[in-house]
């Protein structure tokens, strides 16, 4: 299913999100660097978003992920921070740093550069109590910077609606 661009198709999958996670009684936390706060900023326009959104952290370097998302260093300096083991692990982390159930974590590239081999991706997980529920990668067409991340902001807020979806079923 090919997914938007639109900033303003974050509505249409926040509002179901901040639906279920209500109905649970549970809360959700952000660690993005790639999407620079583009999912913050989705999850706070969302009605009642002080009931269920604990917050967000935007680290955007090695050193403040090994800080604040205690990424593993060593793996995080040879991928240069890019990879799905340092999102799951800032999907984890950023769940104990704001007492969450739910956590997402993204990193990658949104324009090229020489240490992406000048490729775009980027790298997202999804956990729920302290369990992996969504790990994938992300290989957009274009490579127009603001494009690139609201259309990664719209893939992970999809995949956490769809699995959201999949726990009502």
């Amino acid at each position: 299913m090919p997914v938007s661009a639109d900033p303003l198709k974050f509505k249409k999958y926040i509002e179901p999100i901040r639906d279920s996670i209500l109905s649970r009684k549970e809360t959700i936390a952000v660690a993005e660097s790639v999407t620079s706060g583009l999912l913050q900023a989705a999850f706070s326009m969302a009605p009642d978003a002080e009931k269920f959104y604990q917050g967000g952290i935007t680290a955007y370097n090695i050193g403040q992920k090994v800080r604040h998302l205690k990424v593993e260093p060593i793996h995080a300096m040879e991928c240069n921070c890019v990879s799905l083991k340092v999102s799951a692990e800032m999907a984890e982390n950023v769940c104990n740093l704001f007492n969450s159930d739910w956590g997402i974590g993204i990193t990658g590239y949104a324009s090229p550069v020489p240490e992406s081999e000048n490729k775009v991706f980027a790298y997202f997980a999804i956990v729920y109590n302290g369990k992996i529920v969504v790990a994938k990668n992300i290989k957009p067409k274009k490579a127009i910077p603001i494009i690139v991340q609201v259309l990664y902001a719209n893939e992970v807020l999809q995949e956490l609606n769809y699995y959201l979806k999949t726990l009502q079923d």
